[in-house]
């Protein structure tokens, strides 16, 4: 096993799998910029060594990740990073809409975007909280692996928002399964995520890494063009059925979202921060 660690965000390879771990346990793996570019980092290196198959990614601690972070004392939405996924101007001296619509041009959309198109197949492992922008990452990933005490939630509606920037949801489950996962933020747990599709595999916490490490190395073993081509034949049966443009359309009703929330309430997110999300949902 060869180890480089990279903070926040690890990067390790066992045989042929490339395991990346969000590394913010004490905040649920939540995804400042910082941790989003670093995610960035690790596809790539991945993309790049020809010893690697296939990609697992996963959270450091209880959480596979609890979204987007919109109140640790590292969050750093406001600072510049080194723009990768699009052509959009830098975000951090704008203002208003036009600073939001930047930032998440690049960091979620754009890069959700990209990430999902890696040429080798990529694995989640997911265990406890997979919530909001915590979906998007699982989402992009060819094969979901869950533990049985993963669940999956999208509580944004609580916000005035339409779901998470990359709004796969019609896509990963049947429409009124997804209005009825927006509408009331509730939890889902493994075991439902599996009977709709959404998961390939449920298996106990203590089996989960192992698991899915071992999947991986199967699929690592198939030739590389075939897994490349055969990844790409299916991401452009979704996008015949709609994916792109879709994730298009809804990406500018989030906007308008925000900019609503910004004009009729004290920001963007409606006014809800960390403790107003968890006491709206408790």
């Amino acid at each position: 096993m060869s180890t480089a660690p990279t903070e926040p965000v690890r990067y390790e390879t066992r045989g042929p799998v490339a395991l990346i771990t969000m590394d913010r346990p004490a905040y649920r793996n939540a995804q400042n910029s910082a941790m989003t570019y670093a995610l960035d980092r690790a596809f790539y290196r991945a993309a790049d060594d020809d010893a690697v198959g296939a990609v697992v990614l996963t959270g450091a601690g209880a959480h596979f990740s609890a979204g987007h972070d919109i109140g640790t004392p590292e969050r750093d939405a406001h600072l510049p990073f080194d723009r990768a996924a699009g052509l959009w101007w830098d975000h951090s001296d704008k203002q208003g809409a036009e600073s939001r619509y930047a930032r998440e041009s690049e960091v979620y959309l754009g890069m959700c975007r990209r990430w999902r198109e890696l040429p080798k197949p990529v694995l989640a492992c997911v265990q406890g909280a997979c919530v909001a922008g915590g979906l998007m990452l699982a989402w992009i990933c060819d094969l979901i692996i869950a533990a049985e005490d993963a669940f999956f939630a999208d509580p944004v509606v609580r916000m005035g928002i339409p779901g998470v920037e990359y709004f796969a949801h019609p896509w990963v489950m049947p429409p009124r399964i997804a209005k009825e996962f927006l509408y009331t933020g509730d939890r889902m747990s493994a075991a439902r995520a599996y009977e709709l599709g959404m998961v390939n595999r449920v298996v106990p916490r203590d089996q989960l890494l192992d698991h899915t490490v071992e999947l991986a190395t199967r699929i690592a073993g198939q030739p590389r063009m075939g897994l490349a081509l055969t990844k790409r034949a299916v991401n452009q049966a979704e996008d015949l059925q709609g994916l792109h443009t879709g994730l298009d359309s809804v990406f500018g009703l989030h906007h308008l979202a925000h900019a609503h929330n910004a004009e009729t309430s004290r920001d963007a997110l409606g006014g809800m921060d960390i403790r107003a999300m968890k006491e709206a949902g408790s």
